[in-house]
């Protein structure tokens, strides 16, 4: 089984002309189908830039980075959106549009799914959020629930579409030790479930066990040989 992410010699830059500034630096990085990464390091060095990368919400502009198969760099737009449908993406702050309910809000993790109905999209949303354990709030809107069942929300969201890949950005910052610990879980356990890849973005040393390696990033660069790194080095 090829690897879900292939990155080889990557190079990131910020604005134009004198105001061109690098921030990531000959990044080089596997992540096997169905693993689960762990990307640590500290605020400022880098690590935000490349889940996006790897998400397609930006595009690459050196080296080479290989996501489920497709080349991202200098993709096109059109290439970029064909890319995320593939991919689940849970934000640091949740991300979710106050206006629609639960259940819009992890609907619209369908709506990249053409062939997918609109009856089809409502009953897959609202299993979904069962699956998270938010029946009795499908209708709730964002500021009627807790920030650990906004979080579920926005885990549903991301794995509705049933991704190859997730890719998560401090999903426990803003919570308390148990909810952070039950998110963790249930995106793991979740996405085992579809079979999907992980990478997880987090300075939450709680969280840590749940990898299968841990890349540590600073200054923009992977530090030593992230891929030999283990949990228990942490422990």
């Amino acid at each position: 089984m090829s690897p879900a992410i292939i990155i080889r010699n990557l190079d990131y830059f910020f604005g134009q002309g004198q105001l061109r500034k690098q921030v990531l630096y000959n990044i080089n990085l596997e992540i096997n189908t169905g693993e689960i990464i762990i990307m640590t390091g500290p605020s400022g060095s880098g690590k935000t830039t490349l889940l996006t990368l790897i998400g397609g919400l930006r595009s690459a502009q050196s080296g080479s980075l290989q996501v489920l198969g497709q080349e991202l760099v200098d993709a096109t737009a059109r290439q970029l959106t064909q890319a995320r449908r593939h991919h689940g993406y849970i934000f640091q702050a949740h991300n979710l549009h106050s206006s629609l309910t639960a259940l819009q809000n992890v609907k619209m993790g369908l709506e990249l799914h053409q062939n997918i109905s609109t009856s089809q999209m409502q009953v897959r949303s609202a299993e979904m959020l069962k699956e998270v354990g938010l029946e009795e709030q499908v209708n709730y809107y964002p500021d009627e629930l807790s920030g650990g069942q906004k979080q579920r929300v926005a885990i549903a969201r991301a794995l509705v579409s049933h991704p190859q890949l997730v890719l998560a950005d401090e999903p426990t910052a803003a919570l308390d030790s148990k909810s952070g610990r039950d998110v963790v879980n249930l995106m793991q356990n979740l996405a085992r479930e579809q079979g999907c890849t992980i990478l997880l973005v987090t300075h939450d040393n709680r969280i840590l066990d749940i990898a299968d390696r841990i890349v540590d990033m600073e200054d923009g660069r992977l530090i030593d040989n992230p891929a030999a790194l283990s949990p228990a080095a942490y422990i």
